[in-house]
């Protein structure tokens, strides 16, 4: 096939493997993917003219690689720019690349471009930025967008980052056995943190933002064919596959959030779901529980209720109890007490949330919760001074809606006490 649509999908997809060789040639980021890019602008021109290649990823390396040292010989001024029927003719080198390209070199090379994206050396914010721009092929636009702030801006963050890289600070050799799997727990970590960026989004940036989850999603179905046998990936890709499948339930009509408990679940996507839930299945058969498994797990369970009311919540208490034991955090006791609340009743879980109030004090969810559990206490007062805390953290007006909903429940209820009593 030779179609707009083909040639872009199997351009996408080669990427990562492209990427990763040509950074093993040149040990440059800008100058991989300046020939990177060159390389699909050859693509694009010459696959509808004379076929798609055997192997697409191979004749993008093989060409970005002649691309590439052209443009550094030209720079230099070392030597003259070869012939273009010595770069065009491709059949025999295309051939011969495309045998080199075994699967541990393919591993290897896709393994050390998300190495070096990942780099504990580079923030946080320039990992993430570096590896949608390299690894996925977002333009700087598309990540400015998703991200909230100005073009600009995006592009000094990532320049600051492929500047970290090429001084020298960042290695480009494959890291080994132990360091490997140290890093491979940054990378998941990196790819699930796109991914909550996307989903943390309200129903207004949804559009923009999506595109997160599911480049999150792909890395980790790449990473997936790199470690079939990682169970903690497993449960990375179907955490987020889980999660993502909920996507078009989670807003109303009027973009407010619906609870989980609340949504139309024959809006949530069955496929993913399925996806996910083999996952998870499979993983958890390696009998080597990971935090990513767990919360899989635990979204699995809500996934599997096909009423909220059918889903084992009591189950759901004892995953987050082992995830307390493996990841402790005031947050993982906080999302917890949700399920206490329902097992063993609303006092039970504020006794759990309220000592976490001085670790939590900032935190929106915390005062939501908290006016929850007081409200079915009927604890109004109290309850209203939790939601009024809420409000004032919360990240995005949906959140700060479905508090006033709260609010106003509070203050119709109140009404009626009044009325009753002087009635």
């Amino acid at each position: 096939m030779t179609d707009p649509n083909w040639i872009a999908s199997t351009i996408s997809a080669a990427r990562p493997q492209a990427m990763g060789a040509l950074l093993r040639y040149f040990r440059d980021l800008d100058t991989a993917e300046e020939a990177f890019q060159d390389a699909c602008l050859r693509a694009i021109k010459n696959w509808p003219q004379n076929g798609p290649p055997r192997d697409p990823a191979a004749w993008l390396i093989f060409v970005g690689r002649n691309s590439g040292i052209d443009a550094v010989r030209k720079r230099s001024k070392q030597a003259p720019m070869p012939e273009e029927d010595q770069v065009s003719d491709l059949e025999d080198a295309e051939s011969d690349m495309a045998e080199r390209l075994d699967g541990a070199h393919y591993r290897d090379d896709i393994l050390r471009l998300l190495f070096i994206c990942c780099h504990p050396d580079l923030p946080q914010t320039q990992q993430i930025a570096l590896a949608l721009r390299i690894v996925s092929g977002l333009s700087v636009k598309q990540i400015a967008r998703a991200f909230l702030v100005g073009e600009s801006a995006m592009e000094q963050r990532i320049t600051r980052a492929k500047a970290r890289v090429a001084d020298g600070s960042v290695p480009f050799e494959t890291p080994g056995p132990v360091e490997r799997s140290e890093r491979l727990a940054a990378v998941a970590a990196m790819i699930y943190l796109v991914f909550n960026e996307g989903y943390s989004s309200n129903s207004g940036e949804a559009q923009a933002r999506a595109p997160l989850c599911e480049e999150a999603i792909r890395l980790a179905r790449l990473l997936l064919r790199l470690f079939q046998a990682e169970p903690e990936i497993m449960g990375l890709a179907a955490l987020m596959l889980l999660q993502h499948a909920r996507a078009p339930a989670r807003f109303d009509a009027n973009g407010e959030i619906v609870l989980l408990e609340d949504q139309d679940r024959s809006l949530w996507r069955s496929k993913m779901i399925e996806e996910g839930l083999a996952l998870v299945d499979k993983g958890l058969r390696h009998r080597k529980p990971g935090p990513y498994q767990v919360q899989a797990a635990i979204a699995a369970l809500h996934a599997r209720a096909a009423k909220a009311e059918d889903t084992d919540w009591q189950e759901i208490d004892l995953l987050y109890g082992l995830l307390e034991q493996m990841q402790p955090s005031p947050v993982i006791t906080l999302n917890r007490a949700v399920a206490v609340s329902k097992v063993r009743g609303a006092e039970a879980a504020l006794a759990m949330v309220e000592p976490l109030e001085d670790k939590l004090a900032g935190y929106f969810h915390f005062h939501g919760l908290r006016g929850g559990l007081l409200m079915q206490l009927g604890r109004a007062d109290e309850a209203r001074e939790a939601f009024d805390r809420a409000i004032a953290l919360a990240n995005t007006a949906a959140e700060a809606a479905h508090i006033r909903t709260h609010i106003d429940r509070l203050m119709k209820e109140g009404a009626q006490r009044t009325i009753g009593k002087a009635g």
